[in-house]
């Protein structure tokens, strides 16, 4: 370049050699074997599974910890609203910071304190022990929840990630659902305690497996490394990666990653409106915490162990529509084929666009199926439409928001987290005064007319998303990104790679710096 770059070390220098991936090399995550590859995506879908787990368990035996603490049972169900809202604070944090130091410190270290603080947990002497550690649990297990999109954009390649997106997509909706059925028959045989020992011998698991199994897959973080292991054999602080450009200081660029998810949220239509609608399906799942134990418990007398077996045709459902991913992506890779490898991303959405009206039929079933004196089946079952199109919309929603956000992807799914987590988590507290004062039926009713409602949501971004992205300040805009080659002296044997140009432009270079580990 013509004028002197800011090097490591405090070094100038005007010819430097930038390290990139080379075309196959061996070390860019996505060139790994396709077997390695999903057994990094089936860890972390485990992680995710365990997580969710955790989060619907206690939901078991809300009554126990209400008698042996003697407090009411609203208190006792702040012990799963505090899990659900760190839930929405920890991915505001730990999304941009994975994007700075890599994610496998973050999976490492989050999910060790939450192991830590489970057992806390299951010792508890006082409801405010458990109250706290509940929410420090619940800070720590949302990094997994919300890296694991960007950890997927970074092994898989567009037109492969389909099936593997639906793979982590199944995770947090079958989780919720095995939860009250494992702990209902284990809080009925050795009480409430034993719902968080379950937590810990599950969580401790999945960080062995992640924490010394699951290599760093953040593409930045990996180059970084290589410049650093060139700069010490060679003596030469020319070797950088573009993440090492940046003039700016740490404490500025970490600003500016910490308020990019709230910057995404908050100033993109098609990421608020999309958290929007995912915010409203992780409220019906919670609500489901509360209103099955009121159908089937409080009205027809059923144990926490055969209420929890009402939670199987909702896990049935996700399994069945997770079947159905590789369908789903050959019908995306004939679309890929026909924009010549270059699809909108709108093309995410049809599978939303078909599978949203699921959601409030099974409400409408599970409505007015669910009187005292009827059968349980009509409730029961209703569950199946319920988990068929959850799977369908959330793995939609978030292929829609990695497509039109890829170069932010970590961020841009955070900012999902999110509301959706807060909404998750007040939906809780709220939810058994609503079935008392409208009544079972008109409760589950309007939560299906809300449903309803959300449908248009799909229809209104595949008609008008690409008019909406080409005025966004911050949508990936593809080749847009790339400019012509510098005259920088690449390091012998690394060539450049065409999608990760050497921006003039500072103001660019963050979201370039992003882009690099998702091309």
């Amino acid at each position: 370049m013509d004028k002197a770059d800011n090097l490591p070390n405090g070094e100038t220098q005007q010819n430097y050699k930038l390290i990139t991936f080379a075309e196959g090399d061996p070390e860019n995550p996505k060139n790994w074997s396709k077997a390695f590859k999903w057994y990094i995506t089936m860890v972390v879908a485990a992680t995710c599974f365990v997580v969710a787990f955790c989060s619907s368990v206690i939901t078991s035996d809300i009554e126990g910890v209400s008698k042996e603490f003697n407090v009411s049972h609203e208190a006792a169900l702040v012990t799963i609203t505090v899990f659900v809202v760190g839930f929405g604070v920890g991915p505001m944090v730990f999304a941009p910071l994975s994007e700075v130091y890599g994610r496998r410190i973050i999976y490492g270290s989050t999910l060790f304190l939450a192991v830590v603080f489970i057992i806390p947990c299951a010792v508890a002497k006082k409801i405010g022990t458990l109250i706290v550690c509940r929410a420090i649990d619940g800070i720590a297990f949302s990094a997994p929840m919300t890296l694991v999109g960007g950890t997927l954009a970074d092994l898989w390649r567009n037109e492969e990630r389909g099936v593997p997106m639906a793979a982590f997509s199944a995770a947090p909706f079958i989780g919720p659902a095995i939860g009250p059925l494992i702990g209902g028959f284990l809080s009925d045989a050795a009480g409430w305690r034993w719902l968080y020992w379950i937590q810990l011998i599950f969580a401790f698991v999945v960080w062995v497996l992640i924490t010394f199994t699951v290599p760093e897959t953040y593409a930045p973080t990996i180059l970084a490394r290589r410049a650093a292991k060139l700069r010490k054999q060679t003596g030469d602080n020319g070797h950088v990666t573009e993440a090492e450009l940046d003039p700016r200081p740490f404490s500025e660029r970490i600003g500016v990653f910490l308020v990019r998810p709230f910057q995404l949220l908050f100033r993109e239509l098609i990421v608020f409106l999309i958290s929007l609608y995912m915010s409203v399906l992780y409220g019906l799942l919670y609500m489901f915490f509360v209103a099955y134990p009121i159908i089937f418990q409080a009205r027809k007398g059923y144990s926490a162990g055969t209420t929890g077996l009402m939670f199987i045709p909702i896990a049935v459902g996700v399994v069945l529509s997770a079947m159905c991913s590789p369908f789903v992506n050959r019908h995306y890779l004939a679309l890929v084929a026909k924009h010549n490898g270059k699809p909108p991303a709108e093309t995410r959405l049809i599978p939303m666009v078909c599978a949203c009206w699921f959601i409030p039929v099974g409400l409408f079933i599970f409505a007015w199926t669910s009187y005292r004196d009827l059968v349980w089946v009509g409730p029961c079952l209703a569950g199946l439409p319920v988990g068929f199109g959850f799977i369908f919309l959330y793995n939609s929603a978030n292929n829609y928001l990695v497509d039109s956000y890829q170069h932010q992807a970590a961020s841009a799914l955070a900012a999902k987290t999110c509301i959706r987590s807060f909404w998750g988590a007040g939906v809780v507290l709220f939810t058994e005064q609503m079935y008392d004062r409208m009544g079972d039926q008109w409760a589950s009713t309007f939560l299906a007319f809300l449903s309803l409602a959300c449908c248009a949501i799909p229809f209104v971004f595949y008609r008008y998303g690409p008019a909406i992205r080409k005025r966004s300040k911050y949508a990936y805009g593809g080749d847009e990104y790339t400019t012509a080659s510098s005259d920088s002296e690449l390091e012998k044997g690394v060539a450049r790679d065409p999608n990760a140009p050497l921006h003039a432009d500072m103001e660019d270079l963050e979201r370039a710096r992003s882009y690099v580990a998702n091309p």
